[in-house]
């Protein structure tokens, strides 16, 4: 049976399908132009709070974990086949003190440090100037929309993206990604104060995404889960106590073939980490290194109708609707074609807590 939480996410993917076509209702998918905004001053983690990035990387045919510091990387001794294998056991000071032979970034493969056991949770229409240029108030905050991806979507941070050819509009979603320290079963309370409790680290994550899927037929699990849509990484980047509020303060940015489309801060995030945590604990389980991708800000290719187009939209007939939709959205030049480069970035301002770069080419599939 559908929880509430699931009818709410199916109302909202309604009025997001209703916006796109021009029906007079709110739009809240990734529809607007390129926008760059202004934040709040966020909360900076303390002076001594360590950064610790961990890669997950192929060597002589086999996956291992590392510290990654510049162009090395010093194994991390130990088995782990999960993500939350890993999380289970690490140990910030430890890894900070890691020492031992290194290898050279050039001689591995990175892998995804999300394995794909773990489950792909995410977050719709979180970012305060989003919810605007989409004729919501953020202030009002009526529902957290939430979705899943599938698990087989997740890749390496520089993997070729496969433009499956039934998609015409495919477009991305650069998202601060959240991967968890411990199992949840029930419902707790997550505040800032203890949101390093149950946050192990921060992760890039680029939610690809087929327009002509996910909206037309309403199915954001369909039009977001084509193999490689769900590229993670480089790197985890571990949290603590002392680290946890960069969370409040990491600028993201995207370009697609060096023009900047998407730009933002998490301190503009409507629902933040712990709230979001708290109110998903009460609705299911999860395990240590599960991700929950936390939503993209303003600048995606999917357009967003005027208002007067909209009130005209509600008058055509359903199969006019459709036809209109598609006209206007294949008239878009920002939707990703095969060749393009997208390169996703996520960093504090001031560079401590740098993410790194994920980097894809748009391939053709076949």
């Amino acid at each position: 049976m559908p929880t509430d939480l699931d009818r709410r996410a199916l109302l909202k993917g309604s009025a997001i399908t209703a916006a796109a076509l021009g029906l007079g209702l709110p739009l809240s998918a990734c529809e607007s132009p390129p926008v760059q905004t202004t934040s709040p001053t966020p909360h900076a983690p303390e002076p001594n709070a360590m950064t610790i990035n961990i890669v997950r990387f192929e060597h002589q045919g086999l996956p291992r974990w590392g510290v990654i510091r510049g162009e090395r990387i010093t194994p991390v001794p130990g088995d782990f086949a999960t993500t939350g294998d890993f999380v289970r056991a690490a140990s910030i000071p430890h890894l900070a003190n890691l020492s031992g032979e290194s290898l050279a970034l050039s001689e591995v493969a990175l892998l995804s440090p999300v394995t794909s056991n773990q489950q792909f949770v995410c977050q719709g229409a979180n970012y305060r100037q989003h919810m605007i240029e989409s004729g919501m108030d953020p202030d009002v905050k009526t529902y957290n929309m939430i979705f899943t991806k599938a698990q087989s979507c997740i890749c390496a941070a520089d993997s070729e993206v496969i433009k499956p050819q039934r998609v015409q509009f495919l477009d991305y979603e650069i998202e601060l990604g959240l991967v968890l320290k411990k199992a949840i079963s029930g419902p707790v309370q997550v505040t800032d104060a203890n949101l390093h409790e149950y946050v192990a680290a921060a992760v890039i994550v680029n939610d690809y995404s087929a327009r002509d899927v996910q909206i037309p037929q309403m199915q954001f699990y369909k039009g977001k889960s084509f193999r490689t849509f769900g590229p993670v990484g480089p790197w985890l980047t571990l949290l603590d106590a002392s680290s946890i509020s960069v969370l409040k303060g990491l600028q993201l940015k995207l370009t697609v073939n060096g023009e900047v489309r998407q730009s933002d801060s998490t301190a503009n995030l409507v629902y933040g980490p712990a709230e979001t945590l708290t109110e998903l604990s009460g609705v299911q389980n999860f395990e240590p290194g599960d991700l929950i991708a936390t939503g993209t800000p303003a600048g995606c290719a999917l357009s967003i109708p005027s208002p007067a187009k909209q009130k005209l939209g509600a008058l055509l007939p359903e199969k006019k609707k459709w036809e209109i939709f598609f006209k206007v959205q294949s008239k878009r030049s920002q939707y990703l074609k095969v060749g393009d480069q997208v390169e996703a970035s996520i960093r504090s301002a001031d560079g401590r807590f740098d993410l790194g770069t994920q980097r894809n080419r748009i391939i053709a599939e076949g």
